[in-house]
């Protein structure tokens, strides 16, 4: 089994920045992608960013050049740094794995092709 941590969370203003960490163990696979959702009260949980070992990158369009992912290999570690937090921002981030290598951009967008989940972190961007 994998087991999936989110760290970094918090209350911020407006236009201020957070970092949050994805720190997984177990039986992880090198090669997983690893990619962070959010979900807000009363929203579908959506995808933020998504990253392979590899290094291919994936932003939804309203977090682009605001927000940057990271990810070192050898820690099966992943950052999220988010600057300029808007409220919108607002929602509860979880963090995710794939079971093993995902070969189409399209599989890496579905919500169904990730298997192990974090508790989820919770990050607040007051006005």
């Amino acid at each position: 089994q994998v087991q999936v941590v989110e760290s970094g969370g918090g209350l911020v203003q407006a236009g201020g920045s957070l970092r949050l960490s994805c720190s997984a163990s177990g039986r992880t696979v090198s090669s997983a992608v690893i990619a962070w959702f959010r979900q807000n009260l009363g929203q579908e949980r959506e995808l933020v960013a998504s990253i392979t070992s590899g290094g291919l990158v994936y932003y939804v369009d309203v977090v682009k050049g605001r927000f940057t992912i990271s990810r070192d290999n050898s820690k099966n570690t992943v950052n999220l740094h988010m600057n300029n937090l808007k409220p919108e921002d607002t929602a509860v981030y979880y963090c995710a794995l794939s079971k093993g290598p995902v070969a189409s951009l399209r599989n890496r967008l579905s919500i169904k092709t990730y298997d192990y989940w974090g508790q989820g972190t919770q990050v607040t961007v007051s006005s």
